[in-house]
């Protein structure tokens, strides 16, 4: 019989599951075998983590959230595959998160601070940053990257294999099927690129000087009728200060290999 004062008398908890003594967890809530949860979580009720997922510190899981469940995909077969939370994320309720699959590294990892409002969707294979917002049903299909300080409206639609990188921003109700390279703000069904999140910049504390370097860098790519090949050239060329923000940019047309978004 569970005797720990944080833990619901009801909730039910595999006994090969291990739970850090100060982890508060809900009524009805489900933990399965081969979990792990750190320091200052706390779980809420009807919660259900299934086995083969860790869990960080302080992290905040509200009701009826479904973490760690087997994919979604027909190819899996049962294989050993973990799903990773790290720290100081809030998962709202109704969120789904599913393990990892053999086919990329057995894993799907979200990474710390990151905010889940309800109804979001993460499928297996997904590797998600740091301090990223996802809104209300936003749903992420399998093997998708996404980086840090993403914003994503409410139900937008990722496509598997996407990329979406840094200081992006997605408008709400977006189709995304192409990779976000950073910096920029898109929406749309099927998305287009309007331009770069100046403003999550500005908000950020960036001087005038590192934002224009970007406008200009994202003229160059968008505005001069250029190939991803060609533009990152001109970027490599030109007299543009070679800043750590302008290489984040270079970086991530590089890494592109569904093509970006136009």
């Amino acid at each position: 019989m569970n005797t720990n004062p944080n833990i619901h008398p009801t909730a039910i908890i595999d006994p090969t599951a291990q739970i850090a003594p100060n982890v508060r967890i809900g009524a009805y809530s489900i933990i399965g075998p081969q979990v792990s949860i750190d320091e200052g979580c706390d779980i809420g009720p009807h919660v259900v983590i299934a086995g083969l997922t860790r869990i960080g510190k302080r992290n905040r899981i509200f009701q009826f959230a479904s973490i760690g469940e087997i994919c979604q995909d027909l190819k899996f077969k049962g294989e050993e595959t973990w799903l990773e939370i790290g720290d100081d994320n809030i998962i709202r309720e109704s969120c789904t998160l599913h393990r990892g699959t053999v086919q990329d590294q057995s894993l799907t990892r979200i990474g710390h601070r990151n905010l889940l409002m309800v109804n979001t969707h993460i499928a297996h294979d997904c590797i998600i940053g740091n301090d990223n917002i996802f809104a209300n049903n936003v749903g992420i299909a399998g093997h998708v990257s996404i980086g840090d300080h993403i914003i994503v409206g409410g139900n937008s639609g990722i496509h598997q294999f996407c990329r979406i990188d840094s200081y992006s921003m997605i408008g709400g109700g977006s189709t995304i099927l192409k990779d976000v390279p950073a910096y920029t703000l898109v929406s749309g069904n099927p998305a287009h690129a309007h331009g770069m999140n100046y403003e999550g910049m500005r908000r950020k504390g960036w001087n005038a000087d590192k934002i224009n370097n970007l406008r200009k860098a994202f003229k160059m790519v968008y505005r001069e009728n250029l190939t991803t090949v060609q533009a990152i050239d001109k970027l490599t060329t030109e007299l543009l200060p070679q800043t750590p923000e302008v290489q984040l940019l270079i970086d991530s047309l590089t890494s592109s290999k569904r093509g970006i978004v136009r």
